[in-house]
This record gives C-alpha cells, structure tokens and sequence, in this order.
C-alpha cells in the first residue's frame, strides 16, 4: 500500500482521490474548506487544507509521499509540477497549464524522478492512442474531436465546465496550433469552425484549441495533427462576442476603489454560470483517428469514447474519463510497468509495450469504454 497525495480536491481531483483511497493510503490537499469538506465523508481519505500556489507549501505537504498526483488549475499547474520534482517525488499530473513541461525534463532527470505529465483524456488518452500506433506504424494523420458537455442544453451558453472556467477561458483565448504538411500553422482559437455528427448525441460544433501541446515537439515527424473542441452549435459565436468585446482581457482596470481585470470578473460571473451541478446529467464525447500505413498497407483506426454521468457513484464523466486515465498512470508508475526517469508526456508512455493496454483495460473495468474501428481501403 502506497502513500500517495493529491493535489487539487475539485471535480476531478476527489475522483481520483476516491478511486486510488480503494488500495492505497490517500491525503487530498486543497485551499479551499469546502473542496474538502467533500471528501470528509469518506473515511479512507485525509484532507489537509493548504495554500498550493507557494511551492515552499507544496513542499512541505508531500513529506512521506511515496508518489503525488498533480490536480490543480492550469494557471498555478506548472509551478506546483516543478515544486513536486524538486522535492524528488514521483508525479502524475492533469493540470492544463500553457507553459511546455518538457522544460522540466532536465531537472526530473537529475532527480530521478518519473512525471507522466497531461495524463487526463484529452490531453491525455488521445495521445496514448496515438503514441501507442506510432509505434507500430508509419502514421501521416492524427485528429481529435472532443468536448464534454451538459445532456440539457439551458440558453445562452448550453455549455457546464466540468472544470475551472479559468482553464476553459484559457482554451478558449490562447491560439491553437495545429500541423499541416509538416508546418506548424497557427490560428486564432475558435477558428476553423465545421459540424461533425456523432451517433450518440447528433450534430455538435468543432472548433480549433491548442490541444496538441507536448505533441509539437515529440512527434515532429508526423506530418498532420489536429485537436478540435466540440460545443453545441452556436456556442462559438457566443463566446466570440466576449472575446471581441474585452471580457476576457487580462489588463487591470480600475473600477470604483477597486483594481481587477476583465478576465477575473468574467470567470467569476461564469463559476456560476456554468457550474456543474451534482445530480446534472453530462456526457464526454471524443473521436480519436490515427491514418497511415501498417505492414506496407494503408489504415485508419478510429478510436470512439461516448461516457455519461455514472448514476451510481455520481460522479461525472468528465472526471471519471479523465480521473480515472489519471489513476491508472498512478499504477503503471506504482507496479513497475514504466520505469523511465524524467517528463514524460502521454504519447511517449503510449510507445511503451503493455502500457496503452493497461490504461485501456484499467478504464474498462470502470466501465470507461474506448471503441477501436480499424479500416483498411482495399483490403
């Protein structure tokens, strides 16, 4: 039995916490009271209440870890990520922070250190996916299509964050990054808007995000990638009219006797919103293609995820998907199945024999299914 901590007791992070509380000893760390407060009734957990946006903090709260999960937001992801490999802990992390974790590869590896880094479903599962065929195949194309989403659509935004609407105001302003015929090209984020029909829930909005990451630089030799988000359709035109108004500029304004920015005060306005609430029934949706050429053929595999809300366990699909994907890099690190010091991001795992499987099989016994289509033309 491992001692393990958490790091963030939002959505996501208490379902990891829960999830790995079933074989292991597990401390969720949080600043804020309420966060743990939902986890106070479950007695395999400790909570601990504590300011992570000070790495001496973060430092302090891991003595005894025998490894850490990282579930904190994407603006305070990085700094966290580095105050856990300097303190020579083994780390999964999902925080969606904008900076490139490769750049604490070096220091990982001096401390010997192992940090499995986007471990969520997208980033995350979709590029295990993809890391996993690269390695057996000469791969020419990667797109990903994913969004979660509310099953009632409530006017205007028809859109729940099933995390901080601060990451998804991030997504929704920094410019993606996609790669076409073997160049980097980059578009203002909610470009290159298109319909894509899924079986499961109907015509959905795709859009670009800046969701390849560690990707721009592990698999240069790939000459097409592309992540899009989905939404319901009209959700991008909602959110253009923030955008080009100013509310989610980050330039202080004074207003009265106080000073903040048009990015704080929208986020606050949308927590609630767009809160998720307990019992509201939501849905993950991701279709993963991997296209190009096995034992000298041409293929396609396709890879389809259609998760709900567990009725059961009430927690969320966004978490289990993503929680769970989590908790199940915890294992390959806990049992010995990757062994590799240093950042490592999902598609350099995915290359790994057994690991893709592992993750795969972990998620089904959580009834976390990923279809797999293989098309072969002319076959």
């Amino acid at each position: 039995m491992a001692n393990l901590v958490v790091l963030g007791a939002g959505m996501v992070g208490r379902a990891i916490a829960r999830d790995l509380a079933r074989t292991h000893t597990v401390t969720a760390v949080d600043v804020r009271a309420e966060a743990l407060e939902r986890l106070a009734g479950d007695r395999r957990i400790r909570t601990r209440r504590a300011d992570l946006a000070d790495p001496a903090v973060v430092r302090n709260v891991l003595d005894g870890a025998d490894l850490v999960v990282c579930a904190v937001p994407g603006f305070m992801g990085f700094a966290t990520l580095r105050a856990v490999i300097e303190a020579g802990h083994h780390v999964v992390d999902i925080s969606f922070f904008p900076e490139n974790a490769l750049d604490l590869d070096a220091p990982a590896r001096e401390r010997g250190v192992t940090a499995l880094v986007d471990m969520g479903v997208a980033p995350g599962m979709d590029h295990l996916i993809l890391g996993h065929h690269d390695a057996r195949m000469t791969v020419h194309a990667f797109e990903c299509l994913v969004g979660g989403l509310p099953k009632r659509r409530v006017w205007p935004f028809e859109y729940k964050a099933p995390f901080s609407p601060v990451d998804v105001i991030e997504e929704y302003t920094r410019p993606a990054r996609y790669v076409e015929h073997g160049q980097v090209v980059v578009r203002p984020a909610l470009s290159d808007p298109e319909l894509v029909t899924f079986d499961e829930v109907g015509t959905l909005e795709a859009f670009n995000t800046d969701g390849l990451r560690s990707l721009l630089f592990t698999m240069r030799h790939i000459p097409n990638m592309k992540e899009k988000t989905l939404r319901y359709p009209g959700h991008i035109r909602l959110i253009e009219a923030l955008r080009t108004a100013g509310f989610f500029d980050e330039t202080p304004l004074r207003v009265g006797e106080a000073t903040v920015t048009p990015r704080e005060v929208t986020s606050r306005i949308l927590f609630d919103a767009w809160r998720l609430d307990d019992d509201e029934d939501e849905f993950t949706v991701m279709r993963v293609t991997v296209r190009g050429e096995e034992d000298g053929h041409p293929v396609t595999h396709v890879y389809h995820l259609y998760d709900e809300r567990d009725p059961v366990t009430g927690l969320s699909s966004m978490a289990r998907t993503t929680g769970f994907t989590a908790t199940a890099a915890v294992h390959l690190l806990l049992e010995g199945r990757f062994t590799e010091r240093g950042v490592f991001p999902p598609e350099l795992v995915g290359r790994t024999d057994g690991c893709f499987d592992f993750v795969r099989a972990y998620l089904a016994e959580r009834e976390v299914h990923y279809r797999h289509e293989v098309h072969c033309p002319g076959a």
